[in-house]
């Protein structure tokens, strides 16, 4: 019987001993899964995580071997409970991680909101009933839009629309008030532009949306499905960095583009050109036919427009482009606890104080800063460099340890504010290859300057402040771009 019951005893012990030496192993072998399903580790940091599986396994075999020597064997029944809580939380992080870059880098359409409007005080309080009504529309901008607006409008109804074709947003606007079309048909990002009209400053606030259409338009040069896209060795990455401070529109929705910022990155060579251009500068857009614009217009008319204006401005391919929604952009400095920013000026912004020197700042304060211009001589200059500075001091925070506190926040909050076309693969590249090399990067900030004119618009059809290219500044910005391009090294102009 002893002997007997001694088998069962030692078969238990066995049958323990394996449980737990299979769930280690089955622990460690799903976490080391789904971080080579990221792309980013290098085969010897895979290695090292499968030694430190085996070896914290071969622990929980030894100390869960004999059940009768019960301190001993408790002790590994707490150390596979921990190790199998660190694998778990580990594969949480790694597939939020994972999944945020993926929703971040799958950007595949833009949305142009559409709307038919009237004015306020108009009787009219649905589509139906102002079928009657002349629909005021313009003459070519913004056509393709439009067409689709009338025609879902049209299928509405069931009858096609009255039109009256108008030069631009402020004659269409007049149109609206002296009585000669009863409704307007415009996209919402047009409203914005009336701010930069004298007299027209209240229009947004007059007009009421009978019905509103969602356009949707496919982001050019998205990678074909199953196609990989990785980093080519000395490959430079020109990426366009758009910063919306839109405070309704959805990231994916066109608008105008108050954040300009072209990126010329070299892995290779750890250098970052990051170079400013003013929302006011006046220079022909990609669709204008060398009709001059604001390079914040181009917003409207889709990311690859202002992509292409920027290309053909500095003699570059870009091809990426990150783009940033500045409202939202408070979410993640917040889950951050705070950034520090370097400020070339003291100054006042709204309620907040910010000294010359590196300050502290919270997400509202954050948006203050990078949001002032009024404040300084140099305008939209100098709040186009202190929007870099704020990207440097993000970036400067979310590369240290600090990140760990916040990191489900800030990974949720990214995905709400920031999208790019930037593939999922270049970027594992990118983290692969700086784990592979390490080293700190070189970051050399540059704004282009202009002067102050009146001049119109491609996309006003009236005048407006704009300012003229400062060619010389211009010239400056296409000698770094071409340093990063050479391998050269960047000191800071």
């Amino acid at each position: 019987m002893r002997r007997l019951q001694k088998k069962q005893s030692a078969g238990g012990s066995r049958a323990a001993q394996l449980v737990f030496t299979l769930l280690m192993l089955a622990g460690a072998a799903l976490l080391l899964w789904r971080l080579a399903a990221t792309q980013m580790l290098l085969p010897l940091h895979l290695a090292a995580l499968v030694l430190i599986g085996l070896l914290a396994a071969l622990v929980t075999f030894l100390l869960t071997r004999t059940p009768a020597r019960r301190v001993r064997f408790v002790l590994g029944v707490l150390w596979t409970i921990i190790w199998l809580a660190l694998y778990a939380v580990g594969g949480w992080y790694v597939t939020q991680g994972q999944n945020a870059l993926l929703n971040i880098s799958q950007t595949e359409t833009e949305v142009s909101n559409v709307s038919i409007y009237v004015l306020e005080e108009d009787p009219a309080q649905t589509l139906e009933d102002a079928a009657d009504y002349t629909f005021g529309i313009m003459a070519e901008l913004d056509r393709e839009n439009t067409d689709a607006a009338l025609a879902s409008a049209g299928e509405q109804l069931g009858s096609t629309l009255t039109t009256a074709e108008y030069a631009g947003p402020t004659q269409l606007v007049d149109g609206l008030l002296d009585g000669s079309c009863g409704a307007i048909v415009l996209n919402q990002a047009y409203l914005d532009l009336f701010d930069e009209l004298e007299g027209y400053e209240d229009i947004p606030d007059r007009l009421r949306a009978l019905s509103t259409e969602q356009v949707e338009t496919a982001v050019e040069d998205q990678p074909e499905a199953g196609e990989t896209e990785t980093l080519s060795a000395g490959e430079v990455l020109t990426v366009y960095i758009s910063g919306s401070d839109s405070r309704d529109s959805a990231i994916s929705a066109r608008a105008r583009s108050d954040v300009n910022i072209l990126a010329s990155i070299n892995p290779a060579t750890r250098q970052v050109l990051l170079i400013s251009t003013p929302r006011d500068y006046y220079v022909p857009l990609s669709i204008s036919g060398g009709v001059p614009d604001k390079l914040t217009h181009a917003g409207i008319y889709g990311v690859q427009v202002s992509m292409d204006t920027l290309a053909m401005l500095y003699g570059v391919d870009v091809n990426y482009f990150f783009r940033v929604n500045f409202t939202g952009f408070v979410d993640i400095i917040d889950a951050l606890g705070g950034v520090d920013v370097y400020s070339e000026y003291t100054f006042d912004a709204g309620n907040y104080h910010f000294d010359e020197g590196y300050n502290t700042v919270d997400g509202a304060a954050a948006l203050a800063f990078c949001r002032e211009r009024h404040a300084f001589a140099s305008g939209d200059r100098q709040r186009g460099r202190n929007q870099m500075a704020l990207i440097q001091a993000v970036i400067r925070k979310a590369a240290s340890p600090a990140i760990l506190s916040g990191y489900s926040q800030v990974l949720e909050s990214a995905a709400g504010c920031m999208e790019t076309n930037i593939s999922y693969d270049t970027i594992a590249a990118l983290v692969r290859d700086q784990l592979e090399n390490g080293g700190d990067w070189n970051v050399v900030t540059y704004s282009v300057d202009g002067i102050g004119d009146s001049q119109v618009p491609y996309s006003l059809s009236s005048r407006a402040y704009v300012m003229i290219p400062d060619t010389d500044t211009v010239d400056t910005a296409k000698e770094l771009l071409a340093q990063v391009a050479n391998g050269e090294r960047l000191i800071q102009p």
